[in-house]
């Protein structure tokens, strides 16, 4: 075989939070609180490709174009082609026809408002033999290649005509389309992929190596090679609320990816898709796909009404937020509570309080640097560690206005909630976030630790003859007056617990919320989970016995 014959190369440009591993816990909500780090894993993957002379096709998700248009022009200028990867990152199964046809032509409008011009497609998520419905719908829109079959597994068994880059006919359609499928090499029985990003990170090299020089010396088509951007961004934020199995396939090997790519490189030629296809599948030159203007109509005209509105002035409110050990938390919370101030900034005026709890990592510095050019932020530190209640206590006292929120560093709640939580609180001293609430919910929280606090939960209820269901949120929102002047025994995760008890053995009304607790997406919890419960059974009894008033 001719040792200089060119293989097929393609990157999928996503962000390493669109990640299929992580899409249980990460959701569309939580996007826009990450960091984006797109620049400089795609500026990684640009370089290599330069360093040998390759060229890929770079499949880009739509809402990345719409964000970042200098990225796909610096793709473009560097003489690799782009293609589409959708708008959303999401699966087409279950899609209507008529929603993935939307998202289709929102991706091409987006890629080709950044100087792209696109002629294939692959999927966010591989297909599967339900899915081919895709093909009809890409063939009648013009697109001449799809490459999202993966025919790693049994999904395709049946389907061995995907297996190899070919051309299909489609019913409907004026032309056919070709399907260029991931490359696949088979091992005890087991299909495995001989060159994609996830089979160099989680298989042994020297194996992927021995299949990509077997398929290059025996078979005549080309080697499909796939990677992804995030996985050339080794320092990427850890994200923990999903599964061993799923943060194995995120992070295993990551700083390994790019020599081994590079092995690649070094050995074989590598081209784009359409490349290939003109020059060695005949494929004529066609133009790109194109999308109706009509398919987004502009925005109606809204005329402003010449009778001028009354204003009021916005509320002023507090947001405490105790933190210990969280640098890997704190630039996605800062995005979180930007995002939160933004969105009501015209009714409420919110003033951030950081306490550090003696944090022995960089946390303090991290909020330091933060802190400037920021307006409404406030810092405090506590010299020894004293515990979440104890921090959270500091920020109330320290605190200028008369209503006062509080919440975790890792956004387990969604600060969004608290603007309803205030408008809850009425005549109440305090309103808490309540996952344990009828009408609450928790998401990838384990089940086990569920059950202890619904326990303990319980146990207060029924002691204390109050109908609270959740007693040891962090999320709350405070009368000022009625909770500064309180004295904690525990400052701990307890304390918030006695914070309820002291209150209401004053007189003091607590009502709940209805709110989704989430588990923490990054870092780990502090709480010592036996400690805890043993300090609640005492709390308990204290409660019983009269000597917490």
């Amino acid at each position: 075989m001719d040792a200089a014959r060119p293989h097929i190369l393609t990157v999928s440009l996503e962000e390493y939070f669109h990640s299929d591993a992580l899409c249980g816990a990460v959701l569309q909500k939580h996007w826009d609180r990450f960091e984006p780090r797109i620049d400089r894993s795609a500026d990684r993957v640009l370089k290599a490709l330069d360093q040998h002379g390759a060229k890929a096709t770079f499949f880009v998700l739509g809402i990345l174009a719409e964000r970042n248009q200098g990225l796909v022009r610096r793709i473009v200028a560097a003489g690799h082609e782009v293609a589409s990867h959708g708008f959303w990152p999401r699966s087409v199964h279950g899609m209507e026809v008529e929603d993935f046809a939307a998202d289709l032509d929102r991706a091409v409008a987006a890629i080709a408002a950044a100087g792209g011009l696109v002629r294939g497609y692959r999927s966010p998520r591989w297909l599967c033999s339900d899915d081919l419905w895709v093909l009809e719908t890409l063939a009648k829109k013009g697109y001449s290649y799809d490459a999202s079959i993966n025919p790693v597994g049994r999904k395709f068994a049946a389907l061995p005509q995907f297996h190899t880059v070919r051309k299909h006919d489609v019913a409907g359609a004026e032309r056919g389309i070709f399907e260029v499928p991931l490359s696949v090499a088979s091992w005890a029985g087991y299909r495995y992929a001989v060159a994609d990003g996830h089979s160099l990170r989680q298989l042994p090299y020297p194996m992927v190596l021995r299949a990509a020089a077997r398929w290059h010396r025996e078979r005549r088509e080309p080697l499909v090679c796939s990677v992804t951007s995030w996985e050339f961004d080794p320092e990427q934020p850890r994200v923990t609320a999903v599964k061993a199995l799923h943060r194995r396939r995120q992070y295993r090997n990551l700083d390994c990816l790019a020599e081994r790519l590079q092995g690649y490189l070094r050995q074989y030629r590598f081209t784009g898709i359409l490349d290939h296809l003109q020059r060695v599948q005949g494929l004529p030159v066609r133009g790109p796909v194109v999308v109706s203007p009509l398919a987004f109509p502009p925005a109606p005209i809204v005329i402003q009404s010449a009778i001028p509105q009354r204003s009021t002035a916005p509320l002023a409110v507090s947001l405490v937020v105790p933190m210990f050990q969280e640098e890997q938390s704190i630039a996605y919370f800062l995005r979180t509570i930007d995002a939160v101030r933004e969105r009501f900034v015209a009714t409420h005026a919110i003033t951030l309080i950081c306490v550090d709890d003696c944090s022995r990592d960089r946390t303090w510095e991290l909020l330091t640097a933060a802190s400037e050019g920021r307006t409404n932020m406030q810092l405090l530190r506590h010299e020894q560690n004293r515990g979440v209640a104890a921090a959270i206590q500091t920020g109330i006292r320290a605190a200028s206005t008369e209503i006062v929120c509080s919440m975790d560093c890792d956004c387990s709640y969604d600060p969004m909630e608290l603007l309803q939580m205030i408008a809850r609180l009425g005549d109440a001293d305090l309103v808490t976030a309540s996952p344990y609430h009828p009408d609450g919910q928790v998401l990838n929280v384990p089940r086990w630790r569920l059950c202890l606090s619904r326990t303990l939960s319980f146990m207060y209820r029924r002691i204390l003859g109050k109908p609270l269901y959740t007693w040891t949120s962090c999320c709350r929102v405070y009368r000022r007056s009625k909770v500064a002047p309180i004295e904690l025994l525990h400052g701990d995760f307890l304390g918030m617990a006695e914070m309820l008890v002291r209150l209401l053995r004053r007189g003091g009304v607590v009502c709940e919320y209805p709110a989704l607790l989430e588990a923490r997406l990054l870092g780990v919890s502090k709480m010592k989970t036996l400690r805890t419960v043993r300090g609640h059974i005492a709390l308990l009894f204290f409660v019983l016995s009269g000597r917490i008033r």
